[in-house]
């Protein structure tokens, strides 16, 4: 419970399928980075990872107040129709597959949803829109595990522009790009060299992807917070259904 009495918001946060060493232990495990947890966790939210499985997506998404689309791999081009640039790694089609269908059974419920790097691509993909595979080298992934921070520009009248300002310093690490927009999805941040940054889908409480990486910054939790006012009113509105 947070200190007004009022339940802590459930947060399902997608996560990875990959080895990992601990303790004596080196063997296959289901993670994600702390980042995310602790971002939720300052927030008001309650942290619930999401690992690749065979089914449940329904009752999942029927116990959430909100689901948080994490970073990663790249996405298979063949669920945008396209041929693997060289450049591109190599498909996850568990995970792919897994948020994809947890992605679909949030929308049609209305549940909120941020996306965060691959995860706004995610949403894009899996309304019918494209990616660039690769971005000039430098731009937006510099060096292994360091971030870039740059501005970018947020669109007047957006729900992250309310949240965020006009302009706000992100941190980034991606090699693709949102490409051609899926249905119903509106681009609401730029950076200066013309790449999208920022999603919205019309007509849902809270259907925002980012691609920059929210969570490492500790001392602005506007986003993360946006999403859990956001699941509050939801939440409340399902309880109060007839």
């Amino acid at each position: 419970m947070n200190g007004d009495g009022r339940r802590r918001p459930l947060v399902g946060i997608t996560s990875y399928q990959d080895d990992a060493a601990w303790s004596v232990w080196n063997q296959r495990a289901s993670l994600v980075p702390q980042t995310y947890v602790d971002a939720i966790a300052r927030a008001g939210g309650t942290p619930v990872l999401l690992p690749p499985q065979p089914g449940g997506t329904d009752h999942l998404v029927d116990v959430l107040d909100a689901l948080v689309l994490a970073g990663g791999p790249d996405i298979d081009p063949a669920r945008y129709a396209a041929t693997a640039d060289p450049r591109t790694g190599p498909p996850h089609p568990a995970r792919d597959d897994w948020e994809s269908r947890l992605l679909r059974a949030a929308l049609a419920r209305d549940l909120p949803v941020l996306g965060v790097c691959r995860g706004m691509q995610m949403l894009n993909v899996e309304l019918g829109g494209t990616l660039r595979q690769h971005l000039p080298d430098g731009s937006h992934q510099t060096a292994p595990a360091r971030f870039v921070r740059h501005r970018v520009g947020l669109v007047d009248g957006s729900r992250l522009a309310a949240v965020l300002g006009p302009s706000t310093e992100v941190s980034c690490y991606h090699h693709q790009a949102v490409d051609r927009l899926g249905t119903g999805l509106r681009a609401t941040a730029w950076g200066a060299d013309g790449t999208v940054e920022a999603l919205e889908l019309a007509g849902r409480s809270f259907a925002v992807g980012v691609q920059w990486h929210p969570e490492t910054d500790p001392d602005d939790p506007r986003l993360f917070q946006a999403l859990l006012t956001a699941s509050r009113t939801t939440s409340t509105h399902r309880e109060t259904a007839p």
